[in-house]
């Protein structure tokens, strides 16, 4: 069963939860967003959390082809953490090191999957992630900070241990099919050599039962089952685009990762909290 590979390696891929038709209808919606938020930077950002601001992504998010895929591995309850966009622009030099992404998150277990879910083609040529089978058993490897202009992550964080390349596996995935992954999985990508734009939405499912480790009471929005414990405040879903208060809700959301995210940085300085690849 496929569940059973995904333990094994860490990963599966790929999953069909869309149709080509569906996912360029989503992506033309982004690219709508994308074009307001530089007309009115003031007003709109995508950079953290933007399930909170956008309905059609509160909408994937609870897709039900993606659902059960994570239910399968998670069981019933589910939480949406956090989403993010991984968008490599067209013969683009932006990369992702290689790195484990809960090394970051401040959580205090490791019962958590990333869907990725593909909204252009992610093929060797663009860029498409890359994982190491086997290696979320490894327990919070070292890290280092970069800071490098290029790096797509927050911190530039990359992995203080060698990774062999040669056991590295290209997670090629068309429009509308995504991939599963462990948040101790080694992944990274390298950069757009392609002249389309490689664009992947990043959602990250939870079990109510984690919590920050710091006690802080982030936000995570329910999507499945029930929460029985309480760790986190329940993210609504937005009223409709960039509304005010959504924007406020997740502009507080933000303050309170970024100062998770960057507790122990090497350099000082904020930049977008987007831990994937």
């Amino acid at each position: 069963m496929w569940v059973d590979d995904y333990q094994r390696d860490g990963y599966y891929f790929p999953v069909q939860v869309l149709s080509a038709a569906e996912a360029q209808g989503y992506r033309c919606a982004l690219e709508e967003n994308e074009a307001f938020c530089r007309a009115h930077p003031e007003h709109a950002s995508l950079k953290t959390y933007p399930h909170m601001l956008l309905p059609w992504l509160d909408e994937l998010m609870r897709q039900a082809a993606i659902l059960d895929h994570v239910s399968a591995i998670l069981g019933p309850d589910l939480m949406v953490w956090n989403t993010s966009f991984f968008t490599k622009e067209a013969a683009s030099p932006s990369y992702v090191s290689w790195h484990q992404d809960l090394h970051y998150w401040g959580l205090d277990a490791d019962d958590e999957v990333t869907a990725w879910v593909a909204l252009s083609p992610a093929t060797s040529a663009s860029g498409c992630m890359r994982f190491v089978a086997g290696s979320h058993a490894v327990d919070n490897a070292p890290h280092r900070d970069t800071f490098s202009n290029n790096n797509l992550l927050s911190r530039g964080q990359e992995l203080a241990v060698e990774v062999d390349e040669s056991n590295a596996v290209d997670v090629v995935l068309q429009p509308g099919q995504m991939s599963l992954h462990h948040g101790k999985t080694y992944h990274a990508s390298h950069p757009n050599r392609s002249d389309d734009r490689r664009i992947g939405v990043a959602i990250r499912y939870i079990k109510p039962s984690m919590a920050q480790a710091n006690n802080t009471k982030t936000f995570a929005a329910l999507v499945h089952g029930e929460d029985r414990f309480g760790h986190f405040q329940h993210a609504p879903a937005p009223a409709s685009l960039f509304a005010p208060a959504d924007r406020e809700r997740a502009l507080q959301a933000r303050l309170q990762a970024d100062k998770i995210l960057y507790a122990d940085a090497s350099q000082a300085g904020l930049r977008t909290l987007a831990p994937g690849a």
